[in-house]
Formats: structure tokens, C-alpha cells, sequence
């Protein structure tokens, strides 16, 4: 398999102007492939050669201009166009091409609820060659016509309207010029709820058997849907540039969602089965937001090469967060943005593979594929919330149109980017982007407050280079209710400062990046970390706590805090906690990094037994009925850190917790799950809950439970499932690999520790970039502590033939196992 590199894509977009694609799909040829015929119209600027991509199962013909070319020329997914004479050309291709079963290209599912069939495509980043012929690259871009034969009983969802012309025929619209990796395709026994606005059809679209819950959140979707679409227009002065709005929820799917115009694709766990807190429902709307943010900012003006997708992925993380919060009900989201995604960025952002925003070197596709990471979202978006807060947004909503204006249909670069917002303000936007997007690492700013004749002054000292707008938020306590704290002021500042900033009484409190308009890692004074043992949960403010926090999870990740007195601090502030998106996300971390991870083996114990007593105070908090969501995320994780068997147990016969909920699917398989870890269940009960629940999801939570009993034999069985076999879709693999390592099974799999490392180099060749990348995350040994683990995973990182996003993910997870066993205070290898 061969990638493209930037240098042969800039020779061919000199020598090509690609005009139409007209591509007739026939999706009735069988289960394992699908017959693609792909027409392309091109002009050539001069004499000369190039290629075409394509991977298929067969290629049975190829004519270009009429004549035949030799199939046999295909070589490494690569058909040769040599001699071609300057002017107007039309190539011809028929293949037959390959369903996927890990999510690239066109894949194809069967719901084991009811036997139907669904296909859908995901292009990105260099799939379209899966599915036609495709001159593959992001700035050739085209007019797309493409029809498609589906079994009768299917409808086709395309990028434009789609017609059906009878016998299994369906036609969409054309489109304007796109990209190819835009291009999408999905069809099947959809059930679609469809209606109108603005003059424009909109279309929700899921699987049959989800249709009562899509249903149920028909209005809720649609009204965030319009709300966004309503909201940008407002922001953006090019107007939607397509015919239609569908979303369709679709099986399987390794992204969240994808911004095809027209036709956004969403994976179908947002269509929920099982109750959800708002938090969640927050998350659902924002990724509804950034996906429509993409219609103008990666869809309407592209980028050039992928060495600019954070143009792409950052634009649009930070439109949706503040969409979101500018448009719907969800009022708060930058407070999830700072608990979760924003701690993605600043740990990727630390690791050896951390890159600049806008890095220089993506030499190819291979490459490109593994920047989209928490840099290109989360500190991309970051940033963006820091060039508003410096340009004002007035300023910076008139740089982006300005941008659409002059690029629209076409592709830009971070050049064409910055002069843009240049042209609308007289701030020097340029050195604010070699500061921000060129560079790489997390500044991190102290507070140092010094006393100044019967007050105080406050300076913002800075580790690292860049220039900081930020909120300095100066709290007091409150002495009518102890352990509240009162904001006297936020204060704002400039880093570096020109002088320091007179601040009066010396506070309780002084929290650097109140409200968290920038990115950096943030650090207290003596004075201020007391009152925060004593008073976090007295903060007024949900934003400011999750500032907080943050900076309590990068203290102990950096070992400056220890873990047990960041549990201390989560138990005696977390059940007094109201927002729902801070308690998940120091729940999360205390215990998956902090107890699976930073303490020792001996340590873990007394950590679940100190979380299994957190949410039982919250579930005692909850039990008036007020709180559903809190008591929902205390008895997820209550459940997850269970250490005995028999109370989940007894909740799981009566089909109840005691004071509700009620057990749903979700929470029945988390605990089927729980008790398969701590061998107090087996395959006859695995077998009978999925008997009750044979859904997809059914399936995968019955592979999580399998492959997490403590049995050699169930062990040997999970793991020649995912490394022996390729049957495994992309789901049931992550799930079994969810499912295999457990701390407390640490003797029983201690032999797969080492197996890991060759069976991952080979499963990965072998079946591509999406299940490198699962079996990277989620088949690492995160459990195996140790210095032997260590040594073995560089070694197979200096020696083995490793595909690029294997290399990527093994090289995150082994840097997160480095940093554990330096806060464990363990030696490292050599």
C-alpha cells in the first residue's frame, strides 16, 4: 500500500484541473463486495503522466478517452495515466471493490436485532480509493454525480438530494466542488424522520431498531439542529452552501461524526438506548454544532494539504463549544471542554509525538492521519478562544468572513488564514500565530502575590514563550457560611505583564485562568493550594472548579501532587459537587489514571474502597429524586470500582438499585462486566443476558464480559480472537480488548504482556490504520506497571517494521506508562 506524499500532491494539482466525477455504485452484487463504475472528467495543464488511486477486490476494465488501459498496470493502489496530452481527457474505471468491517471505506453491518443490512461510507482521510477510482487529494476538488443500486426495501442517503428512479435505482443531486474524501454514501432500511427549514429539507436518520429512541429525541436533535443552523447564518455571511441537511446515526462508526456536506454522519451511540445524563445530551448537541461548523470551515473552503487540518478540526471545536452555548439550552459547555477535552490536549501536548497546531512537516497521508489528536482539537481550539478573547469577537468573526469570501469552494492554507484575520484588525495576528500554532508544549503560569505596603501585588510568572490573555479570579472567604468562597473581582491580565498588578488585601484564594480563556497549565501559591484543601467545592462558579481541578490532575500527572491527596481532596469535595461534567471527570481520572494506574498494587484497594464510599455520599445526596443525572454517574462508577460482588449482584436480580434507577441494557452489561472481572458471573449468565439483549450493543458488552473472566481458557479464546483471526469488526474488537486486561487479573495475563507487542505489530499490517489504532489503545497492557513492560514496548518501538498509527499510539501509551511509574516513584528502564 502506498501513500501520498505532499510533494507529489502539489506536482499533480499543477498539472490537473479535475472538473466531474459521475460514479454508479451497485450495491446488490453479494456480501463481500459491491461493483463501483467511476467516470472522470479532468483537464491536463501540459504533457505528461500522473495516476489515479484505487484498492479493489478487481479491476475489470479502464479506458481513458476510450481506450483500453492495462488493469495489470494497477500497482500498489496506483493506476499509472501515462502520456497524456494537455487538454480534456475522461477516464473510465470499473471494479470491484471490497465491504469493510472496520469502519474505512464502505462498511457494512447486519443488526443482530433484526437481520438488517446497513452500508455507509467514511472516506477520510484517504479512503475514497476504497470505494471508486479518485484523483485523492484535498485541494483537486469536484463536481461529484453519483447513483447507486440498492436491494429493494433500502432508501440512499447521499452529499445532495436523492431520487429514486425505480428498480433499486437511486440518483443524487450533484454537487458543488468538494473534496473527495466528502464524499458519502449511505443506504439501507433507514428509519428517517424528515422536515424543513429555511427552505431546505432536513433529514435524522438511524437503524430500524433504534427507531422508538430516535424517535424519542426527534425534537430535541432537530431543534438543536435548527438552532445551530440559525445561529451561524447569524455569524457567517455565506450562506449554507449545499441543498440539503441530513444526519444520518450509522453502526460501527470509529469517529464521532463526520462532516460530509450534506450528509453528517454520526456513530449511532448518540441515538441513546439507555438513560443518559444532560451532560451527555450536551456532548450530542456540541458535536451536532461543530459538524455544521464544517460545512463552512472545511467543507466550503478546504484545506490545501493536511499539514493545515487543524483549520479543519479546530475551527470547528471551537464554533461548536460556543455555539452550543450561544444557541441551545446547554448553557455551559466550555466547562466539559475544560474537564475533558481540554486535559486531552494538554497531555498530548507532553508526550514525545506532540506537534504545533499547524505543523510543517506532514510529508504524507500516512502522516497527516495521526495528527488528529487534542492538539489539532482541543488546544487548536484553545487557541481560537484565545485569539477572540485578544481580537475581541467583532474583529475575529470578520476575519473568518473575510476568509469564506475569498476562498469559498476552494482550498486555503494557515497563510491564507491569518492574512484574513489580519485584514480586520490592526493587532499582529501573524506573530500571535508563529507564537501559537508553530510551536509545541504547555506553558505553565504561577501566581506570585508580594506584599506592597499594606497590600499586595500579584505577577503571573510564566514557564514557556507564549503571550497569555487571561482572568485572574481573587476570591475571600465567606465568613456568614464556612467553606463558601466570594469572587471580590476578576482582574485582567497580560503575560508577560509589564508591571504587577495591585490586587489590595492579600485573598484567599488567587486562581490564575479564571474562566478559562487560555491554555496553560496552571500552578497555585502556598496560601491559595490551603484554601482549596479546605473550600474547592465553596467555588461559586462550575468553570472555576474545573480550572481547578484541572490543574490538580496536571500537578499529580507531573508528580508535584500526590495521588492520594488528590483522592482526599475528591472525597471530601466531590459530594458536594452540582456540576455533572466536573464529577465525571475527576471520577474518570481517580479511577482509571489514579487507581488503575499511579498507585501501586497494594495502594488500589484502599483507593476503590475511598471511591466506593465517594458515591455512596452521592447516591445518600441523590436519593430525593432531584439529581437523576449525579445518581446515574454515581452508580456507573460505583459499579466500576466495585471490589465485592454482592451488591452490584443483588442490583443486578432485582433489576433495580435500591431508590432507582431502574437497570437499563447500559447499566445491566457494566455490571455483568464488573462481576466478570471479579469471577462472581459466567458464560451461562453472558449467554442469557444477551438472549435478552441481542443487539449490536448486546453483542459487543457480551465480548467485553468474556473476555474479562478470570479463566486461562477465556483469556486464550479473546486473544486469538483479535490477533489470530480477522472476523472481528472494528466494535466487537475494542470490546474484547476492553474486556482483557484487568488489574486484578494481573498473574492470570502476565504471559500476553509480552505477546502484545508481536501481535500488535502483526494485526496491524494486516488489517489497517483503524484497527492499528484500537489495538494500540486499547490491547496495550496500561495495567503492567512495571519496568519490564516499559523495556519491552521501546524495544519493539526501536526494532519492529511498525505501521505509522501503530507507532503513534504505542508511542503515546508507552510515554503515559513512563510518566506512571515516575509518580509511583518506581526506576525506569534503560
Amino acid at each position: 500500500m502506498s501513500v501520498l506524499t505532499r510533494d507529489e500532491a502539489q506536482l499533480r494539482a499543477q498539472f490537473l484541473d479535475v472538473h466531474r466525477y459521475t460514479v454508479e455504485l451497485d450495491l446488490t452484487t453479494g456480501d463481500e463486495t459491491f461493483d463501483s463504475r467511476t467516470a472522470i472528467r479532468f483537464t491536463a495543464r501540459s504533457d505528461g503522466d500522473t495516476f489515479v488511486e484505487l484498492k479493489p477486490a478487481e479491476l475489470r476494465g479502464v479506458t481513458l478517452d476510450g481506450q483500453p488501459l492495462d488493469p495489470e498496470s494497477l500497482c500498489e493502489d496506483r493506476l499509472p495515466l501515462k502520456n497524456l496530452a494537455a487538454g480534456e481527457h475522461e477516464l473510465r474505471v470499473d471494479a470491484v471493490m471490497r465491504y469493510s468491517r472496520t469502519g474505512e471505506g464502505m462498511h457494512r453491518f447486519t443488526d443482530p436485532s433484526d437481520g438488517e443490512t446497513y452500508v455507509y461510507t467514511q472516506m477520510f482521510l484517504d479512503d475514497v480509493q476504497r470505494v471508486f477510482a479518485a484523483f485523492d487529494q484535498p485541494d483537486l476538488k469536484a463536481a461529484f454525480e453519483v447513483s447507486v443500486k440498492a436491494p429493494a426495501g433500502w432508501s440512499v442517503l447521499a452529499n445532495g438530494v436523492t431520487e429514486h428512479r425505480g428498480d433499486g435505482l437511486w440518483q443524487a443531486a450533484p454537487t458543488p466542488p468538494v473534496s473527495t474524501y466528502l464524499v458519502a454514501v449511505a443506504a439501507g432500511p433507514w428509519h428517517s424522520v424528515r422536515t424543513e427549514h429555511r427552505g431546505l429539507p432536513f433529514g435524522i436518520h438511524c437503524r430500524r431498531s433504534l427507531a422508538p429512541h430516535l424517535d424519542t429525541d426527534a425534537d430535541e436533535i432537530l431543534d438543536i439542529t435548527r438552532a445551530c443552523f440559525d445561529r451561524y447564518h447569524e455569524k457567517f455571511e455565506e450562506p449554507y452552501p449545499f441543498d440539503s441537511y441530513d444526519q444520518a446515526f450509522v453502526p460501527e462508526f470509529n469517529a464521532g461524526a463526520m462532516e460530509n456536506p450534506g450528509l453528517v454522519t454520526f456513530r449511532d451511540e448518540f441515538v441513546y438506548r439507555s438513560a443518559v445524563t444532560d451532560t451527555e445530551r450536551q456532548t450530542r448537541a456540541m458535536v451536532i454544532a461543530h459538524e455544521m461548523a464544517h460545512m463552512w470551515f472545511g467543507d466550503l473552503v478546504t484545506l490545501k494539504w493536511w499539514d493545515d487540518i487543524w483549520l479543519n478540526e479546530s475551527f470547528a471545536e471551537y464554533m461548536g463549544y460556543q455555539t452550543t452555548a450561544e444557541a441551545t439550552r446547554f448553557t455551559d459547555p466550555w466547562t466539559e471542554f475544560g474537564v475533558t477535552r481540554k486535559s486531552w490536549g494538554y497531555d498530548a501536548d507532553q508526550r514525545p509525538t506532540t506537534h504545533p497546531v499547524a505543523p510543517e512537516n506532514v510529508d504524507d497521508t500516512a502522516s497527516a492521519l495521526l495528527n488528529f489528536d487534542g492538539i489539532s482539537y482541543a488546544k487548536g481550539a484553545s487557541a481560537l478562544r484565545q485569539l477572540a478573547a485578544w481580537l475581541g469577537e467583532k474583529d475575529f468573526l470578520a476575519g473568518i468572513n473575510a476568509h469564506f469570501t475569498r476562498h469559498k469552494f476552494g482550498n486555503a492554507t494557515l497563510a491564507d488564514f491569518i492574512d484574513s484575520l489580519a485584514s480586520a484588525t490592526d493587532r499582529d495576528v501573524h506573530a500571535w500565530a508563529d507564537s501559537w500554532l508553530r510551536t509545541t508544549g504547555v506553558d505553565t503560569l504561577t501566581p506570585r502575590i508580594a506584599p506592597t505596603g499594606g497590600t499586595c501585588a500579584l505577577t503571573a510568572d510564566r514557564t514557556g514563550s507564549r503571550p497569555h490573555r487571561l482572568s485572574a479570579g481573587l476570591y475571600d472567604h465567606d465568613v456568614a457560611e464556612e467553606g463558601r468562597l466570594l469572587l471580590r473581582e476578576r482582574i485582567g491580565l497580560d503575560v508577560p505583564q509589564t508591571a504587577p498588578q495591585p490586587i489590595g488585601k492579600r485573598p484567599a484564594l488567587v486562581l490564575l485562568n479564571d474562566g478559562d480563556l487560555t491554555y496553560a497549565k496552571i500552578r497555585f501559591d502556598t496560601a491559595s493550594f490551603d484554601t482549596l484543601r479546605t473550600s474547592l467545592s465553596g467555588l461559586p462558579d462550575p468553570l472555576t472548579r474545573a480550572v481547578v481541578w484541572n490543574a490538580l490532575r496536571d500537578a499529580v500527572r507531573d508528580g508535584e501532587l500526590a495521588p492520594a491527596a488528590y483522592l482526599e481532596t475528591a472525597r471530601a469535595h466531590l459530594p458536594r459537587e452540582t456540576d455533572l461534567a466536573v464529577t465525571e471527570g475527576v471520577l474518570a481520572f481517580a479511577a482509571g489514571q489514579l487507581a488503575n494506574q499511579y498507585l501501586t498494587p497494594q495502594d488500589r484497594p484502599a483507593a476503590l474502597a475511598t471511591l466506593t464510599s465517594l458515591c455512596r455520599d452521592l447516591l445518600r445526596r441523590t436519593e430525593d429524586g432531584d439529581h437523576p443525572g449525579l445518581r446515574l454517574i454515581a452508580v456507573r462508577h460505583l459499579i466500576d470500582v466495585a471490589a465485592h460482588p454482592e451488591t452490584i449482584a443483588a442490583w443486578l436480580a432485582d433489576g433495580t438499585v435500591p431508590g432507582g434507577p431502574e437497570l437499563d441494557p447500559e447499566l445491566r452489561w457494566r455490571i455483568l462486566a464488573r462481576l466478570a472481572v471479579l469471577g462472581a458471573t459466567d458464560e451461562d449468565a453472558i449467554a442469557a443476558e444477551l438472549a435478552r439483549d441481542p443487539s449490536a450493543t448486546g453483542q459487543e458488552g457480551a465480548a467485553r464480559c468474556r473476555a474479562a473472566l478470570p479463566d486461562p481458557e477465556a483469556k486464550r479464546t479473546a486473544w486469538e480472537a483479535m490477533f489470530a483471526g480477522d472476523d472481528l469488526s472494528n466494535y466487537l474488537f475494542t470490546a474484547t480488548a476492553q474486556g482483557f486486561w484487568q488489574p486484578e487479573q494481573a498473574d492470570l495475563v502476565r504471559e500476553y504482556v509480552a505477546r502484545f507487542y508481536t501481535d500488535a505489530v502483526a494485526v496491524a499490517a494486516r488489517r489497517g490504520p483503524a484497527i492499528a489504532v484500537a489495538a494500540g489503545r486499547w490491547c496495550f497492557p496500561a495495567h503492567a506497571v512495571d519496568a519490564e513492560n516499559l523495556r519491552l514496548g521501546e524495544a519493539c518501538l526501536r526494532d519492529a517494521d511498525l505501521t505509522p498509527a501503530l507507532r503513534r499510539t504505542l508511542a503515546d501509551r508507552l510515554d503515559d506508562l513512563s510518566r506512571a511509574l515516575k509518580v509511583r516513584g518506581e526506576e525506569r528502564a534503560e
